[in-house]
């Protein structure tokens, strides 16, 4: 059965990353696990031989099991009929985290929103999660609401029962990732969702300046873009033959454009680009750009 884990520290923006992972558990038909990965706190005073107070290690877990007693029942309350189980774990977050994320589908992280507008403060924690996990991530801000996903009613107000808004999808037409363009025609498809793909192009180098003033030039390259972002969804559209695409390839980088759409959007999409070095983890410019603007969830899909 498709698992989906969030990770819950009590903030605001892991309860709204809860309420997004039970919907989204709902709708895959899958099951819901509530992670607190709790970290021993520094104590006022040496503890003795270097062993912790029992009684403070005591009130973490008994805050933690409180924490995800009260989110299940609440869950539980929404969501009938949806599997939901809780595991609570010691040690550092994010090693925790990444753990969790090698056994299930989905992990879903909180992160702290600053409003519609400013979007995304990304916390050290969630950032480095997305930007080593092995599956995909999707960051939700505080404040985010199940009728924020839906286009407004005849009235312009807000609902549940309207039509999706599109799923958008920042892609990379160098390295495009099959994991990443597979996730998001899957969201859109279990959303009865459209899906608006977004693909940022320059004149490459080796044009030189005068090439950015040629403009039969430029009209040129320009439908070479899109003749190849046309033929790379081909496939897809094919594959999901009841998701309507929309297609546009824009000039400079994706990330000012997908900001700017996902206040239409149900859900963005990017990719990240697995590096397997010493190094560690990495998050492009766009992806980044992203997680700290966007005025949607963002879904971190990693591919070779």
């Amino acid at each position: 059965m498709p698992t989906i884990t969030v990770g819950l520290d009590g903030s605001p923006q892991s309860l709204a990353a809860a309420d997004w992972a039970a919907r989204e558990a709902e709708q895959r038909e899958a099951a819901l696990g509530l992670l607190y990965a709790w970290e021993q706190q520094p104590f006022p005073t040496p503890p003795l031989a270097g062993v912790p107070a029992p009684g403070a290690i005591d009130t973490q877990r008994a805050w933690a099991e409180t924490l995800l007693h009260e989110t299940q029942s609440r869950l539980a309350h929404r969501h009938p009929g949806l599997r939901i189980g809780t595991q609570q774990t010691g040690g550092q977050p994010v090693s925790a985290l990444l753990a969790a994320a090698e056994e299930v589908d989905l992990l879903v992280l909180g992160s702290r929103g600053l409003g519609t507008v400013a979007g995304f403060l990304v916390g050290s924690v969630s950032l480095a999660v997305v930007a080593r996990a092995q599956r995909p991530v999707v960051l939700v801000r505080a404040g985010e609401r199940a009728q924020d996903e839906h286009l407004p009613d005849a009235s312009g107000g807000s609902s549940t029962t309207t039509p999706y808004r599109d799923v958008l999808l920042g892609l990379d037409l160098v390295n495009p990732g099959d994991a990443v363009i597979g996730f998001a025609f899957d969201a859109a498809r279990r959303r009865a969702a459209g899906l608006r793909v977004v693909h940022g192009w320059n004149l490459p180098a080796s044009y030189g300046y005068g090439a950015a003033m040629d403009v039969g030039l430029n009209d040129e390259l320009a439908q070479q873009v899109r003749r190849t972002l046309t033929d790379v969804l081909r496939p897809w559209r094919e594959k999901f033959p009841g998701v309507e695409v929309h297609e546009q390839a824009v000039v400079g980088s994706a990330g000012r454009h997908l900001v700017h759409a996902s206040r239409a959007a149900a859900l963005v999409v990017v990719g990240r680009s697995e590096r397997h070095t010493p190094v560690g983890g990495h998050i492009g410019p766009v992806a980044h750009a992203v997680l700290q603007h966007a005025a949607a969830p963002v879904a971190v899909v990693p591919h070779d």
